[in-house]
């Protein structure tokens, strides 16, 4: 496979911005990449990769299309924080990655 002329690495175009949310609101993270083949994205909060509805049917977290990270409901407990900390978005084709700006996500 050799480099196609019109093909390019991503680029992120929407990056996302930092939330407060109240538990059990739904949120969103938003994501926007180009490049050429469509990037894939991934979402990572504190460096660890998130998983969403297409790893786990039953995550409360999904990946649109655009790439923006969904939050069926924020979930936070007094001792699992599973969803409060600091995303970056990623997104990947055979010609490279571009990450985003961190965003943190807060419970108010």
């Amino acid at each position: 496979s050799r480099l196609r002329q019109e093909d390019s690495p991503p680029r992120i175009v929407e990056h996302p911005s930092d939330l407060i949310v109240s538990k059990g609101e739904p949120a969103t993270l938003n994501c926007k990449a180009e490049g050429r083949p469509t990037p894939t994205v991934e979402w990572y909060k504190d460096g660890e990769r998130v998983e969403t509805d297409k790893d786990d049917p039953r995550s409360h977290r999904m990946l649109l299309p655009s790439g923006s990270l969904f939050f069926l409901r924020i979930v936070h407990g007094r001792r699992s924080k599973p969803d409060e900390g600091a995303y970056v978005c990623v997104a990947r084709n055979y010609l490279g990655e571009a990450v985003s700006r961190n965003a943190s996500l807060e419970v108010a």
